[in-house]
């Protein structure tokens, strides 16, 4: 009796280890301080049960790449700000950097002063060439960036894409992950089409990351989208939300929805 009396204590506390992990991360999705436009992208962006696949934890130090107008970095903010730590690796902005560049780090840091859930992001910044360093060396449990592999690819090429690798590789502990989110090119399409369509194969993607070092742990396909064919006129910008060739064909791009994604983990080896 005894026995069993124990075994169902040690069941009854387990269960609320789970869902404070769990409900962290809906209580940061469900923030007052997202707008109700960013929270309709949840049905193609799936934030929530990605950063769970990505095992992020409110105590952890992540990184952020390339966080733009901050869509992640919305849910990423409150959820680390009490326990964790937020790093933001911004747009490396110099003399000559495109003007979106400057706005967008302008925003960013104007809701950094501002915003409340922000107060405690650290910022830095990131350039496949020309910035590498997003964090101190062995200070990060996770390294995250959505839809980014493609500019550094079709800027870059191989170089750009191994440079990043090798950055997010530094900035992690020894068993820290990687997470990586990005518009999937099928593996029968011409490698040629990764130069300027924004859609990446797979494969190239976790060989990539192997080269850096990064063992994959497991890939998900709660980003999945397979209606999309990855095949546009104007590559992944004709999906929403770009819609790139405005109303021409619109219902039917509105119907098949937001690219196809690929979602990968991968573990810098102890």
């Amino acid at each position: 009796m005894r026995k069993s009396a124990l075994l169902l204590l040690a069941s009854l506390l387990s269960v609320p280890v789970f869902n404070a992990q769990a409900d962290a991360i809906a209580d940061a999705a469900a923030s007052e301080h997202r707008s109700a436009q960013a929270k309709l992208r949840d049905e193609y962006r799936h934030p929530q049960q990605t950063l769970r696949f990505f095992d992020i934890q409110p105590s952890m130090t992540v990184v952020e790449i390339s966080p733009g107008g901050g869509w992640y970095t919305d849910i990423l903010a409150p959820l680390l700000k009490d326990e964790g730590k937020l790093v933001a690796a911004h747009f490396f902005v110099e003399e000559g950097s495109p003007d979106y560049y400057q706005r967008s780090l302008a925003a960013f840091k104007e809701k950094m002063a501002n915003h409340p859930p922000y107060s405690n992001i650290e910022l830095t910044a990131f350039h496949p060439v020309k910035a590498l360093t997003v964090a101190k060396a062995a200070s990060a449990d996770r390294v995250l960036t959505f839809r980014n592999v493609h500019n550094w690819y079709m800027a870059d090429k191989d170089s750009g894409v191994l440079n990043a690798m090798t950055a997010f590789y530094n900035a992690l502990k020894p068993g820290g992950m990687l997470g990586v989110v990005d518009h999937r090119l099928p593996e029968t399409a011409s490698d040629d089409t990764m130069e300027s369509s924004g859609y990446m194969k797979q494969s190239y993607v976790i060989k990539m990351a192997e080269k850096a070092g990064f063992k994959l742990v497991a890939s998900s396909e709660v980003n999945a989208n397979p209606l999309d064919t990855a095949d546009h006129p104007k590559g992944v910008w004709t999906l929403p939300p770009s819609l790139r060739l405005g109303e021409e064909n619109q219902a039917h791009y509105m119907a098949i929805g937001e690219s196809d994604r690929m979602t990968l983990k991968f573990v810098k080896p102890d």
